[in-house]
Parts: structure tokens; sequence; C-alpha cells
């Protein structure tokens, strides 16, 4: 009988599989045998596609009479620092004794790349061999053993094979032929205009949307100008409470008004306390309702929640966030991160006492992990929201395994809290949601009225687990762009809570005096990288609502595996700046000038929803909906149409406004070649 052969994308992969099925042998020159088995790895990518002079040597000069560039046959090579493991790697799937093939790589479109690539550089006769896909969610020897059982025909995966390569085209093409015709048409006046002798303008299908999406909002934020208003709170006996416009009331419909629970102007505040005040008007309880509310647990983390949270909290990038998310992953502690799902799959719902008994071992969540075992409601968990095949495409979220625990010990303090975050939010879903008291009040002081609001939490719930959210304690430190309903929630202390059930309808209040409190609006947020992934994912919208964020997603910009390394390579090119403190994400001068370019030139390349509606083709190719030529065909005629549109242009003069535009919000340093710095 012939041997097994094991293709994983890393040697640290390599070594869990062969510790899996038993392998004792120890590593060779690049692989691990014994007598059943043969496990070899990658080390991520062996082959790439070639550049175009590979094509022609003519090519290695930019040139316009040489664009578009559009290859009938894509050519690839071998990468010069890989050569040594491909030639390992290559022989041994070609070698006699060799009779299955299985593929280990990364479960998902990248890893897919990984190995198609070796196997279409290697000696045909691997195409003659049986070569079977493994697909799994953690390192457990459990999840291998079964990757290793369940393994489809690699054939099953031909879609997302056609995907990747057409992603990989997709970015070639629209890279190549874009930096080269905009570094061509425009190089020389950004060159100019920064006092440099060169300067290349880098484009791509994803990162000019993102170069895009940071750049208008900050010169959303620049062009803002802030409005005061003055807002009017009631003293009743202890109770402070917000006037609002309303039926009935002197400035109903009244442009004096900010939105109908401020003034523009000082002065009309000043007016209605001065009515309020000469009136002696009696204040009335007109109306009080109190009502439970329920808060859910959230779902569970994919990795763009994942690193939005640890950007908040930890205030580290989403590349470091998938780098400990990997290593978690590849010490067996968490499952695949590279995914977009918030659910589990049924399969693994059905499993999941497995994970919860590994926890209990686990120290810091040892007694959460026992309560919860100690119940039902996790054997019921496959029926929730939490559970949901058709949410998910390739891997279910991420979460704890409850395995390789051994290891926890050698993580940094920051991945123990990256693992201790990840096990918060997994155990929380197995907790009732938190339970709060809403207490609403409505006063009336002659015919203006004034409005109350507090929230009691009653049951901790899941907040056991998670943490209760910090509560900001001074009604002045609220969101004025907050909804009316948030608007109401003036304080929620145990006192308000109290004094506030004490009313009844029709109780009358003594008033206190009334004060008036200056607020004025605030202008858009930039992006942190935790919110740029978010928006990322959402097609350029920035959305805080988690319910609304699971509505509209599946049309992300870019995926999973590339939006942390997209950004992380905006900020080395010098187009983006990260402040490492803050995780603020802002333009610099260079990245302005790009942005400039490419929205007089090549528009369609800024586009969030058209960035998204390529992805969402590269998933119709990935489901069979799509064929790989009817995609090849519109992405070149895009290229074709483009490239030559940037030919015809005679602009280059006219961009210099548009430079000036941008440079007055930075400082210049005069010495050549240096880049310019942001005003203070």
């Amino acid at each position: 009988m012939g041997k097994q052969l094991y293709i994983a994308e890393k040697p640290s992969v390599a070594q869990e599989f062969a510790r899996a099925l038993g392998v004792r042998a120890g590593r060779s020159d690049g692989y691990i045998e014994d007598e059943n088995y043969i496990i070899t790895w990658c080390y991520g990518h062996l082959v790439t596609m070639s550049y175009p002079d590979s094509y022609d040597p003519a090519l290695k000069k930019w040139s316009m009479d040489t664009l578009p560039f559009l290859p009938d046959t894509f050519r690839y090579e071998i990468i010069p620092s890989s050569a040594r493991q491909f030639k390992i790697v290559s022989g041994l799937l070609s070698r006699p004794d060799v009779e299955i093939i299985y593929v280990c790589t990364d479960s998902g479109r990248e890893g897919e790349y990984i190995y198609r690539l070796v196997e279409m550089m290697s000696d045909p006769v691997v195409l003659t061999k049986d070569r079977r896909r493994i697909w799994i969610d953690s390192f457990t020897d459990e999840e291998i053993g079964r990757g290793i059982r369940e393994a489809k025909p690699l054939s099953e995966y031909d879609h997302l094979s056609d995907s990747a390569f057409l992603r990989a085209k997709e970015d070639y093409l629209m890279g190549i032929n874009f930096s080269r015709v905009l570094t061509l048409k425009y190089g020389s006046s950004i060159a100019n205009y920064r006092n440099s002798s060169w300067s290349a303008v880098a484009v791509g299908r994803v990162m000019t949307c993102v170069l895009g999406m940071v750049v208008r909002r900050e010169r959303e934020i620049r062009s803002f100008v802030k409005q005061p208003f003055f807002r009017v709170f009631g003293n009743f006996d202890g109770i402070k409470a917000e006037w609002r416009s309303g039926p009935g009331s002197r400035y109903e419909g009244s442009p004096l008004l900010y939105r109908d629970n401020g003034f523009k102007k000082r002065s009309d505040a000043e007016e209605l306390v001065r009515i309020l005040t000469e009136s002696s008007a009696q204040a009335v309880v007109e109306s009080i309702s109190r009502k439970k509310e329920k808060k859910n647990p959230p779902l569970l983390y994919n990795l763009a929640e994942l690193q939005n949270d640890c950007s908040k909290m930890y205030k580290i990038s989403p590349d470091q966030t998938l780098k400990i998310a990997q290593e978690l992953y590849e010490k067996k502690m968490t499952t695949y991160p590279r995914t977009d799902a918030r659910v589990l799959s049924s399969a693994a719902a059905k499993e999941i006492g497995r994970n919860l008994n590994g926890l209990s071992r686990f120290q810091p969540a040892a007694a959460f992990a026992g309560e919860i075992l100690s119940g039902d409601a996790w054997k019921k968990i496959g029926k929730s929201r939490y559970t949901d095949d058709k949410a998910i495409t390739d891997h279910y979220a991420i979460i704890p395994t409850g395995a390789g625990l051994n290891a926890y010990q050698s993580l940094s303090e920051l991945s123990k809290k990256v693992y201790g975050t990840i096990v918060r939010r997994f155990l929380s879903i197995f907790y009732p949601p938190a339970l709060y008291e809403k207490t609403s009040c409505v006063i009336l002081c002659g015919n203006e009225r004034f409005y109350a609001v507090a929230r009691q939490l009653l049951e901790e719930g899941y907040l056991k687990v998670a943490g209760r959210p910090d509560q900001k304690k001074n009604p002045s430190d609220r969101n004025p762009e907050a909804t009316d309903e948030s608007a109401e929630e003036i304080d929620s202390t145990s006192d308000i809570c109290a004094l506030l059930k004490s009313l009844r309808k029709g109780k009358q209040l003594q008033v206190r005096g009334f004060e008036i409190r200056e607020g004025e609006t605030s202008p858009p947020k930039r992006y942190t990288s935790g919110s740029m992934i978010l928006a990322m994912e959402n097609a350029g919208q920035l959305i805080e609502d988690e319910s609304l964020r699971e509505q509209i997603r599946g049309s992300g910009i870019g995926t999973s595996a590339t939006r942390a390394d997209i950004l992380a390579k905006l900020i080395k090119i010098g187009y983006l700046a990260l402040n490492k403190k803050t995780q603020v994400i802002t333009p610099e001068l260079l990245g302005e000038m790009v942005y400039d370019v490419v929205d007089q030139s090549i528009r369609p390349l800024l586009s969030a929803e058209l960035t998204a509606s390529w992805e969402k083709g590269l998933a119709g190719v990935a489901d069979g909906t799509i064929s790989e030529q009817e995609y090849l065909e519109k992405l070149t005629g895009f290229v074709t149409r483009r490239t030559n549109a940037v030919k015809g242009l005679t602009n280059q003069n006219a961009m210099r406004q548009f430079y000036d535009r941008s440079a007055a919000f930075y400082k210049t340093q005069t010495s050549k070649g240096k880049r310019r710095e942001k005003k203070t």
C-alpha cells in the first residue's frame, strides 16, 4: 500500500498533524516521514505571479505604449527564497510511492491558492493521484482526526480555487496597469511638488478604496462647523429632567430650536427659564411608565469584531490582533481566526460540551464553565440565535477549543488578554440576558414638558462573565447627537431610580429651579484601526449597532484574511498614519495627493460599493454562480477602459490646486525629499 502525503501551510502546523497521526519520526530535510505517512509544509507562498518583464524584457521599462498589460496566459514563478522548500514539496508530490495527497493548508481561499500554485508548478503526474482536501476549524487532535476522516476530493474546491486565482489576477492587473499609468501621468507632478526625484503612485482594488474612506472622513472633519446649542433642565424635588418641545409647547416647530430639546442661542433658553420661573407654575407628573428590558449576549467573535474590540480595549492594530489570533489557533487554543461568521455550525454546537469541559480546567474561567455545565442551557445552544448554518461560509465563529491550555503560560501578557476576551465572549452566550428596568417620567410644568428616564440593572445575566459596560455618570457627557430615547437617560444611579419609582401619575412636585447646559455639535469621528476594519467589512459603512451590522454582512471590502494587511501597507508606504496610543488613523499629505489623483482619473477605485461588488463577484465564483470566464472578461474590460481613459487625460498641471488645498493642513519641511508633517 502506498503512503499518505500531508501538505501543511507552515512547519508548526505540520508538527500538529504529525502528532495527531502518531508519527514519531523526527524532522528530515523539509519533511517528516515514517512507514505510513509523509508530512511536509510550505512557508506560506512558495510560488508567485511573474512581473511583466518576464513576458518581455522591454516591459521592465514603464511606458504608456505598453499599457494596458493584459496577458493571454498568466505566468508564475517560484519565489527564490523558497526554491529549496518548493523542490522538496514538489518532489514529494510526484514520488511514486505517494498514493494519497491530503491538502492541509489553511481552510480558506488563500490557503487553497497556496497549495494550488505548488501543484500547478509541479510534475503533472500529481493530477493523476488521489487528492483530498482537509477542512478543519482548529488543530485539536479530535478536529484533525475528523478532518482526515471527512476529507473531500480536492475537485470539490475547484470553484474556490478559481476564485483565489481570479482574486490574484484582479489585484495584479489593477495594481500593475493603474499604478503604472497613474505614475507615468502624475508621478512627476507629485514628485516636483514634494521636492523628491521620484514618486510612484501605488493603487489597488481594495487599498485605494480604504485610502478614500480615510481622506473623505478627514475632509468632512475639516469642513465641519460646530454649532452651539443650549438645553434646559429642571429640578423637581431632586429629579432632574430635560425640557423638550412638543404638542402644547410655545416652541413647537419653532426655528429657534436645535432639534426639539435645545436652542440655538443661549438668550432663547434664558427666555424659557424666565417664563417658567415667573409663571410660578406647578409641576405635576403627567405620566410615568415602567418596563422591563432584556439585553441578549452579543454574537460570537469573527475576526473583524475581535480586531475592533482589541483596538478599543488594548490599543493594538488589526494586524497585531490577527497575529495573536493566529498564534492561539496554532497552539490549539482557539478555532480558525480568518472567519466572517459570528455563529456556530450545528455540528460544532453538538460538540460544545467538549469546549466547556476543557475550559473548566482553565482557572480564570473554571467557575463560569462549571456553572454553565451544571445547568442545561448549553445543551440547547444548537437551537438558539448563536447557531446558524446558513450564516456560515467557510468557518464558524472564533471560540476557545478548551484545549492547548498547557501553552497558556508561554503566551505574552497581551496574548493572554486577547484569549481571555475570546473566552468571555464565548461563555457569555450560555448565560441569560441581562435584565433592566426602565422608568420614564413626563413632568408637566405650565404648558412645557420635562422628561426623565432611568435605567437600572436588575439581573446581571451574561454581564456576570462579560463584565458590566462603563456607564457615564455625568449627564453633560451624553452624546448630543444621540437618538431621542437615549437622550432622555439623564441618570441611572440607584438614588434616581428609587426616586422615579416613588412617583405616581398626578403627583405634584416642587420646582427647585432651572439650569441651562451648553453643548456643541460634534464632527464625525476619525476612524480607528478597529472601526476601519468594521467599516471595510460593512462596505464602507461605520455601523456601531451590532444588529444593523449583521443585516448587511456579506458585502464587505476585502476579506477577513486581507483587511489588516491592507491597512498596514497603506501605513507603511506613507499614505496613512496610525497613532499607536489611540489607534486613530489619519491621512498623510502623500495619501491625500494620491487620493486627488485617483479622484480626477479613476474615480471608481475610491468607491466602497464598487469594491464590495468585486468581492461579491469573487464569492459568486467560489460558490459556482459566476463563471471564471465571465468574471475575467468583466475584469479585463474594466482595466482596459480605465487605463485608456487615463492615457487620454491632460490634467497634470491642474492637479496643483488640489495639492495646495491639502498641503495647507500640513507643516512643510524644506529639506529635499522630506515629507510634510501634519499641522498640530
